[in-house]
């Protein structure tokens, strides 16, 4: 690659060209049934939340794998998230084919069935989200597919005292592409539509 260095402000940036690269992506495990009714799950860092209302996230996959058939053919899918002790099972996802293996058995995790879509997801993870595909858009290699979030389960130990998702207790953790590296969460950097207020005017209602 060549180095190319521009100057347009203060601060000298480095070329990248254009490539699909941000800095993290989410780790998600997505949990699918093939069309003999076997569970599935794979892991997908091109996705996130799309909409708040109707809720949805989306996920984009290439034709060539597994899970691209299973969710044309169920069109439901779920999205566990697991914490970073299990960061070697959702890699493992990621390595193996579901055409070729049982990929909750090798990594020695169990499938339950979704009660509200038909898609399977991982026991084990603390966090998962049910989703019935909404939309399908061809972008190119990839396929992006935006399900609706039916319902959200999250383990109780993984709740503050107020009853909401803690991300300290959570543990969970992201990938970076560029370094194809996994991090874990790191330090609490401040509370959001908050931390900002000190840049505000003096005058401001906020």
């Amino acid at each position: 690659m060549e180095t190319v260095l521009t100057q347009t402000g203060v601060h000298m940036k480095t070329s990248l060209g254009a490539r699909p690269v941000i800095y993290p992506t989410p780790v998600f495990a997505v949990g699918t049934y093939d069309a003999a009714g076997k569970p599935n799950v794979m892991a997908v860092a091109w996705g996130g939340i799309c909409c708040s209302k109707p809720p949805c996230l989306s996920i984009a996959l290439r034709k060539a794998t597994y899970t691209y058939g299973n969710l044309v053919e169920r069109k439901a899918f779920t999205v566990s998230i697991a914490t970073s002790d299990q960061v070697a099972a959702v890699d493992y996802f990621g390595i193996a084919s579901g055409r070729d293996v049982d990929k909750f058995e090798g990594a020695g995790v169990t499938p339950v069935r979704s009660q509200l879509v038909d898609a399977p997801y991982v026991d084990e993870f603390p966090l998962v989200l049910e989703c019935k595909v909404a939309h399908v858009a061809e972008l190119g290699l990839h396929t992006l597919f935006v399900g609706e979030i039916l319902d959200v389960k999250i383990d109780e130990s993984c709740l503050d005292a107020d009853g909401k998702p803690n991300a300290a207790l959570l543990r969970p953790f992201m990938w970076t592409p560029g370094e194809n590296t996994y991090y874990g969460v790191g330090e609490n950097l401040g509370r959001g539509f908050s931390v900002g207020k000190s840049l505000m005017p003096a005058d401001s209602s906020l």
